[in-house]
């Protein structure tokens, strides 16, 4: 017999061959999703490895100089020729490549230079010589561009100004020197006194400067002991003195003289050595980095003392120790960083985060160091004059564990803290780069947005699913789901210019309509569910909520409208100043309260429309079954439908969590976007996402700031993979034990 449909079998095959592609093509695509997800990490991944290096330091040559004592020791901004200056006068200028120059600055007969006071940032220098004098010069470096070559760097220091102090003819033996803007300060040590004076340097056509004098003193009196190390801050403002009995003390200056700012202390008082090794400013000149003969390094930065309630110097910083006390030291002109020398052992240290970013021995006793203007060289000055230069690569020094997760003293603080602000008005600003302040804004973003919206859309998708007629299903679930069309920045654009300023004012009202509105849904229930048969069977199973609606609407317009007289009762008329003053927490416009409704209102669209596909899924012979055996439909919903749903309504969660915690825009717009920590509700926050948002345009490709940012994007990655990883485990076990057969 022949077979009436010869193509059957035919058209069975090519079934199976799509149905073969497509199940290969599934599987090709959920691997190269995964493979995406891989690659995306790997990415995130090489951008922020560098930050937690370490610095690289290499030996990039020697420059023989001068066998005599140098007085001074320096480098140009680009860190190709050093100099060294001698007691006679002599600069001698050492470049890489080709024969070493000198320039001689016009001394006195007989005349020898004693002291210096080398200004990095600005190439400048003082000088206190034998005969008592205090000349000023100016280094003048200069890069010269060559075709076909790199440029040439050169030198012409010259003398621009000299000033009278102290006692002529006595030899200078101590010097400091500091500027703002025109006024000047200068302190030296003559025959174990200290001199300061005030003054203004008017520039002639020659260059030389006319020198106005404007005050003189003798500060010996108001010093413990004799000065051995005098040290001007930038300002001009103060004046540091160390004594040989390792006291501190600290003076301030203003337009008629010379006043004490800060008792004398010893910053090594807890060693059985209290004398001080070394003392120098840190860049910025309101740190001061000091070491003990003992190797002990230590940091004293100005804060407010609360007991005292003024600024004084304190301990910030205790750095790892050194095998003795600091021979040398320099600090960059371009960060925190700062290196150390005690005969053979070189450190490079960084002080925000008082870590040490290189440390290393050589052959040769170092006697003086200095760091190039771009943070890239290294320069060492051994006993016999040769300059040895080091290639330095250290791009993330204010990066590193401490600096992301610690806290940390930053100058000018009180304490330590953990603190975002990336950038500042100054070249020495301190960057703060905490994260904890970002993941704190981030969790505190999401658990209010989660805390407004749980309970509507699950309550809601389980009203809609249960008890609602379908009729109305209808209606609801479809304009529920064009809620999730609203973009994200409308709805931010809603919250910053109409939401903010209507609830600034109605925060009493708010708080009685949270509370009003449930109790009346209860109080309403709870009345309903007493009454007659002959009076509940007039309304239709599913149409209950046409009977609350009215209630609900005038439940409503009493809360909002009770508001008022409360908030006149109990809060002095004006939440907004009460609140401050009973809690002593702020009170933003734009604040957590309108991200958790704002984001909130973001999530319920997502949360109701899984929750509900989850519910309606359940088997309709569960419910029957309950029902038929005496259950009521809340006691089926409950004890039923939602633990059978269990593991859609734990995906839904998890899926609303990432949609808050990926929320960039509306938290923008909605809040101060400060990177505060505080749990405050009427406070702002700034969290990761947004931060990424806000930063990233201006942070240079491949620097610290960009590669922040990139750890930020991991710690969101890691964040959702370990929540929805959690969840998964949890959703599987809920599937097995509410399984349906």
């Amino acid at each position: 017999m022949s077979d009436p449909n010869p193509d059957r079998f035919q058209t069975a095959r090519s079934t199976l061959l799509v149905d073969r592609f497509m199940t290969s093509f599934i599987k090709i695509g959920g691997l190269g999703i995964i493979a995406a997800v891989f690659a995306i990490f790997a990415f995130i991944l090489v951008e922020i490895l560098p930050l937690f290096s370490s610095a690289q330091v290499r030996a990039a040559g020697d420059r023989s100089g001068p066998q005599e004592r140098a007085i001074a020791f320096g480098v140009d901004e680009w860190g190709d020729l050093p100099f060294v200056l001698v007691a006679d006068g002599t600069f001698h200028f050492l470049p890489a490549q080709g024969a070493a120059t000198t320039v001689r600055l016009p001394l006195a007969e007989g005349e020898r230079l004693t002291v210096a006071d080398y200004n990095q940032q600005h190439q400048f220098l003082s000088l206190g010589t034998s005969t008592g004098r205090v000349l000023q010069a100016e280094l003048n470096y200069v890069s010269k561009p060559v075709a076909n070559g790199p440029a040439v760097v050169t030198a012409a220091p010259a003398v621009v100004a000299e000033l009278p102090i102290g006692t002529a003819g006595k030899p200078i033996t101590g010097l400091g020197f500091g500027e703002a803007n025109e006024a000047k300060l200068l302190a030296v040590v003559q025959d174990g006194r200290v001199h300061v004076t005030a003054f203004t340097v008017a520039r002639t056509m020659t260059g030389k400067g006319a020198v106005e004098k404007l005050w003189e003193k003798e500060v010996t009196s108001l010093l413990p002991g004799p000065a051995t190390r005098l040290l001007v801050d930038d300002k001009a403002e103060t004046l540091v003195v160390g004594d040989a009995e390792g006291r501190i003390s600290v003076l301030a200056t203003s337009t008629e003289g010379v006043t004490v700012f800060q008792q004398p202390f010893q910053p090594f008082a807890d060693l059985p050595n209290r004398h001080i090794a070394s003392l120098d400013f840190l860049f910025g000149d309101v740190s001061l980095v000091l070491t003990a003969p003992t190797g002990e390094n230590r940091i004293y930065s100005l804060f407010i003392d609360k007991t005292l309630q003024k600024r004084q110097f304190g301990l910030t910083k205790q750095l790892p120790t050194l095998s003795k006390g600091a021979t040398a030291y320099a600090n960059s002109v371009r960060n925190k960083a700062f290196v150390l020398a005690d005969g053979n052992e070189v450190s490079l240290r960084f002080a925000t985060s008082a870590t040490v970013r290189w440390q290393g021995t050589v052959d040769y006793p170092v006697r003086d160091v200095r760091l190039s203007g771009k943070y890239d060289r290294i320069f060492m000055l051994d006993e016999r004059g040769t300059v040895h230069a080091f290639a330095l690569d250290d791009p993330h020094p204010e990066s590193g564990l401490t600096a992301f997760f610690g806290k940390v003293w930053y100058e000018g603080g009180d304490a330590p803290e953990y603190s975002w602000q990336s950038s500042g008005s100054t070249d020495d600003f301190e960057p703060k780069l905490s994260l904890i302040p970002l993941i704190v804004g981030t969790l505190k973003g999401t658990f209010y947005a989660m805390l407004f919206a749980v309970p509507i859309a699950l309550l809601g998708a389980v009203y809609t699913s249960e008890f609602m007629h379908p009729r109305f299903k209808l209606w609801v679930k479809p304009t529920i789901e064009v809620m999730a069309s609203l973009p994200s920045v409308v709805l931010g654009f809603l919250a910053a210019l109409w939401l903010a300023p209507l609830l600034e004012e109605k925060v009493p009202a708010i708080l009685v309509c949270i509370v009003g509105l449930p109790a009346s849904a209860l109080a309403f229930g709870w009345f309903w569910s007493r009454q007659k048969d002959t009076i509940r069977s007039r309304i239709r199973p599913g149409y209950e909520f046409l009977a609350y609606a009215p209630v609900m609407f005038l439940t409503l317009y009493i809360c909002w409208n009770l508001g008022g007289p409360i908030e006149r009762l109990l809060f002095s008329g004006d939440f907004r100043s009460w609140w401050p003053k009973a809690t002593g927490a702020s009170y933003e416009q734009r604040n957590s309260l309108i991200v958790g409704f704002m984001m909130g209102f973001a999530v319920i669209p997502i949360l109701f429309t899984i929750v509900e596909d989850a519910l309606a899924n359940v088997p309709k012979t569960l419910r029957s079954g309950s029902l038929a055996l005496g259950a009521s439909r809340w006691q089926t919903a409950m004890r039923v439908v939602v633990p059978t749903a269990s593991a859609g309504i734990l995906s839904a969660l998890m899926i609303g969590l990432g949609r808050a915690i990926g929320e960039t825009m509306i938290v923008v717009m909605a809040t101060g976007n400060t990177p505060i920590m505080d749990l405050n509700i009427f406070n702002g926050m700034r969290t990761l996402s947004a931060n990424i948002a806000v930063e990233l345009p201006e942070a240079p490709h491949g620097g610290t700031l960009y590669r922040a940012l990139f750890l930020g994007a991991m710690l969101l990655f890691l964040m959702t993979f370990l929540v929805n990883t959690a969840a998964e485990v949890l959703r599987q076990h809920l599937r097995e034990k509410y399984k349906t057969v």
